[in-house]
C-alpha cells in the first residue's frame, strides 16, 4: 500500500533521481556559459558548485534508498536539512527585497563588471550609462557604442535629432525584478521538495524491511552449551 515500505522507497528513489537531473542540467548550464563566454567567472561558479553539491548529495540519497542504510540515510537527511534551511532563506530574501535594494545590488554588480559587459548590455538594451546620463563638461567616454549628446550619454543605435535612450537602470529595472521574484519562486518551490525529502526518508529508516529475514543458528538448538 502507497505509505509503506516499498512506497517510500520508490519515492525517495524517484526524488533523488529528479534532483540528479536538475544538477545534471545545472552543470551544463555553467559549462556551456563558461565555454561561450556569456556569464562571469564567479556567477559560473557559483553555479557548477550548486550542480556538483545538489548532485552529491543525491546520489547519498540514492545510495541510501537502495541499500536501506541507516548511516547514509542519516546523513542525507541533515545535509538536506540544513540545504533546506539556507535555500528557503535565500528564496525569501529574493522575495523580499525592494526596489531600492535591488538597485543598489545592480549598481554593485554594474561597478564589479568590466567594459565588454557594460557594452553588451548597453547595445542589448539601447541603454547608456547606470542611471545618470549626465556627462560632466570635457568628460570622454570608455563606451564606444555611446557617445555624447548634448551633454547627455547617448547609445549610437538611439542617437537623433534629440537623444531618447534612457539610462540603463530604468530599461533593466522590470528585468532584475523579474529575475529577482523568478530565483526566489523556483528556490521556495525546490526548498519544500528538500523538506518533503527529508520527511520521506526519515520515514522510510523508520519502517522494517519486509524481505529481511531474521539470522538462524546453524546448529540445532540442542547442540548449545548450557
Amino acid at each position: 500500500m502507497c505509505g509503506g515500505f516499498t512506497c517510500s522507497k520508490n519515492a525517495l528513489i524517484a526524488l533523488n533521481i529528479l534532483y540528479v537531473v536538475v544538477a545534471s542540467i545545472l552543470i551544463s548550464v555553467a559549462v556551456y556559459g563558461q565555454a561561450s563566454a556569456l556569464t562571469t567567472l564567479p556567477i559560473v561558479g557559483g553555479i557548477m558548485a550548486c550542480g556538483i553539491l545538489l548532485i552529491l548529495i543525491s546520489l547519498l540519497g540514492l545510495a541510501g534508498a537502495v541499500k536501506h542504510h541507516q548511516v547514509m540515510l542519516f546523513f542525507y537527511m541533515v545535509i538536506l536539512f540544513l540545504l533546506f534551511l539556507v535555500q528557503f532563506s535565500i528564496a525569501c530574501a529574493c522575495l523580499g527585497v525592494n526596489s531600492d535594494q535591488q538597485e543598489m545590488l545592480a549598481q554593485q554588480g554594474w561597478n564589479s563588471v568590466d567594459l565588454d559587459m557594460k557594452e553588451q548590455v548597453q547595445e542589448r538594451f539601447q541603454c547608456c550609462s547606470f542611471k545618470s546620463r549626465a556627462i560632466a563638461p570635457n568628460a570622454t567616454l570608455d563606451y564606444p557604442s555611446c557617445a555624447v549628446v548634448d551633454g547627455n550619454c547617448c547609445n549610437h543605435m538611439t542617437i537623433t535629432d534629440k537623444c531618447k535612450c534612457e539610462p540603463c537602470m530604468e530599461k533593466l529595472k522590470e528585468t532584475i525584478d523579474y529575475a529577482f521574484k523568478l530565483c526566489g519562486g523556483i528556490g521556495l518551490f525546490f526548498s519544500f521538495t528538500e523538506l518533503f525529502a527529508v520527511w520521506i526518508a526519515r520515514r522510510y529508516r523508520n519502517q522494517p524491511d519486509p524481505n529481511y529475514k531474521e539470522p538462524h543458528a546453524v546448529f540445532p538448538r540442542q547442540n548449545y552449551l548450557y
